[in-house]
């Protein structure tokens, strides 16, 4: 197991790239001049000791150098001792909608960038509690199974996009059928499923599934994003609308919150429904209701000691550095006696 501490360094790395291709342009600038000036075998007496070996060494060495110096800044630290800790918690499952309702734009950024946030600052409150995400769309998906590892479910969420399903709809009985199979632990007597939708096309036996699944010890609560006025579904490239989805008689398509619907099954399954619009009281709607609920005492394994790994590539920036400037700088008789690209000849 590793940590990357600050991720913002490896930008340095964008300069390796800038390095090759400004000197790639630069020789073949001075290649040019040194053409007009003088013919190969003059430029050769001229100057018998250039080589273009050793200034692609060096940019090979400084280019070593820089990503070096970069990973050091970063400081990546790996995980020495893994240990087996007690937590006590809740099982919960994200069931997130993806279907191509979500890209409406009545919600700030998008309903599926919002219920994105929503989930992530859900996880960032979280102390203890298991969690597992699940996409949906015609069709259920597993995106995350249940597990402690906050940084993962955050990772998986952000990949999450209205194209990783091909069939659409808004199957939410599937979802909430995949979602029992996650909950391992047959003695966890709180289980916990929040559906982030916007209540668009769903299966009218959706509230039937649910009652089912608390009949199960599963509660649903679900959070909806959107607007009931509604939003018309833009069709972008390159973050640019170029139209916006229309039906088989050519009218521009609206998609509206249906609260009714999220209503109905958060109710069979004994649980709340909450707007998404404002996340500050959605993140303290649910963490009031997981306060009030029993906490189930479950074993997880996690590192507990991570040491840095910065020296190791510093030492690797200094060392080529080095090289840098007290071997290459000097005269390259070794070079010579190479002679890699018969420059001598």
């Amino acid at each position: 197991m590793y940590q990357l501490e600050e991720k913002i360094w490896f930008w340095i790395l964008v300069a390796i790239p800038a390095i090759w291709v400004f000197y790639a342009i630069l020789h073949i600038w001075k290649k040019r001049v040194q053409n007009k000036f003088a013919d190969k075998d003059l430029l050769k007496r001229l100057s018998p000791n250039q080589s273009v070996f050793k200034t692609v060494l060096k940019l090979f060495v400084i280019s070593i150098a820089i990503a070096a110096m970069a990973f050091a800044l970063v400081n990546p630290k790996i995980g020495t001792k893994l240990e087996t800790v007690k937590r006590e918690g809740v099982d919960i499952v994200f069931a997130v909608d993806v279907s191509k309702s979500m890209l409406a734009e009545d919600i700030a950024p998008n309903r599926l960038e919002k219920s994105k946030q929503l989930v992530t600052q859900i996880i960032n409150n979280l102390a203890s509690d298991r969690v597992g995400i699940i996409a949906y769309a015609g069709k259920a998906f597993p995106q995350l199974p249940i597990t402690t590892d906050y940084a993962s479910a955050k990772m998986f969420l952000q990949s999450m996009n209205t194209d990783m399903l091909s069939s659409q709809g808004t199957a939410i009985n599937e979802a909430i059928e995949l979602a029992k199979t996650y909950y391992d632990d047959e003695e966890q007597t709180n289980r916990v499923l929040i559906i982030i939708s916007d209540g668009e096309d769903h299966s009218e036996v959706s509230a039937s599934i649910a009652e089912e699944a608390s009949e199960e010890g599963i509660r649903i609560f679900t959070i909806g994003v959107g607007d009931t006025k509604g939003g018309p579904i833009p069709i972008k490239r390159n973050g640019v609308v170029l139209n916006y989805k229309k039906d088989q008689n050519g009218e521009t398509v609206i998609t509206k919150l249906n609260e009714k619907t999220l209503m109905d099954i958060a109710e069979e399954a004994n649980g709340v429904y909450i707007n998404g619009r404002n996340t500050n009281e959605v993140v303290e709607s649910i963490r009031d209701i997981l306060n009030s609920m029993d906490k189930k005492e479950f074993e997880a394994k996690q590192f507990a000691d991570f040491k840095d790994q910065f020296q190791w590539f510093l030492g690797l920036a200094i060392l080529m550095l080095f090289i840098d400037i007290f071997l290459l700088e000097r005269k390259t008789a070794w070079l010579k006696k190479l002679n890699l690209f018969n420059e001598n000849l």
